[in-house]
Order: C-alpha cells, then structure tokens, then sequence
C-alpha cells in the first residue's frame, strides 16, 4: 500500500510525502473530514485534515458519498463535475470518501502550526558557520 499525501499550508505552501506500508496503514480507513497526527506520515507536531483525493484511476473522492466504492452519480455542482451551463447535469463517477487500497493520492491541510517550517532550514540554523 502506498499513498502520496499532499500537505497544504495556510500561507499557499504544499509539500508532497509519500507514505508506504506501516506508515500507509495508519491512514487506512480514514474518511475526509477526520484529523490525524502527522506524526504517522513525519511531520511531527502537525495536526493535519483530510479534504479530498483521488483513486488509482484519478476519479476525485466525494465527501457526500460514504463508503469507498466508485459509483455514477447524477451531479449538478461540486466535486468531480464543473457545469458549462446554468441548470446543467450530468452523469459522472466519483470515488466514497473513506480511504482505502484503491486511493492513491490523500489532500490535506494543515491545522496545526499554521506555518510552513521546512526541516532542512532548521538544520542550517543549528550548526555554527565558520570563518574560513
């Protein structure tokens, strides 16, 4: 099992992590809408939510839709369909909402801290520069 999990921050950063085996069982079962520690995919001390994703064939998950089956539905807005015209509907297939084998990417947004703290900046400010 292996997902790619999108992280969106409040300030329009995003960073992209790919979870696989252990790591990837703790998201399994989740539905959008449910918060998790990052502590399961490494991101320790953030608190992040789920807000959608995508299947291996790239039908978008909906939130209305319990389950994890990939069914039609008839849509006139929202996730998975975007109508030319005022009125307009149509037949379109979407994915439940709740993650399993089949998903392959995870969106989330970030809850806790509200600031983007990439971990490589952090490793220049502790080691001390020298004069050479």
């Amino acid at each position: 099992m292996e997902y790619k999990v999108i992280v969106s921050y409040k300030d329009g950063k995003t960073v992209q992590k790919e979870v696989k085996d252990k790591q990837a069982e703790s998201l399994f079962g989740l539905k959008i809408g449910e918060e998790f520690n990052g502590e399961s995919i490494g991101l320790s001390g953030h608190v992040l939510k789920i807000t959608g994703g995508s299947d291996k064939d790239g039908f978008p998950m909906r939130k209305d839709l319990d389950g994890n089956r990939r069914i039609k539905l008839l849509l006139s807005k929202g996730v998975g369909f975007n109508p030319s015209e005022h009125g307009e509907r149509r037949k379109k297939r979407v994915r439940g909402n709740t993650i399993n084998e089949d998903t392959v990417q995870i969106n989330t947004k970030v809850i806790k801290p509200e600031k983007y703290e990439n971990p490589e900046e952090k490793k220049d400010e502790e080691t001390p520069k020298t004069k050479s």
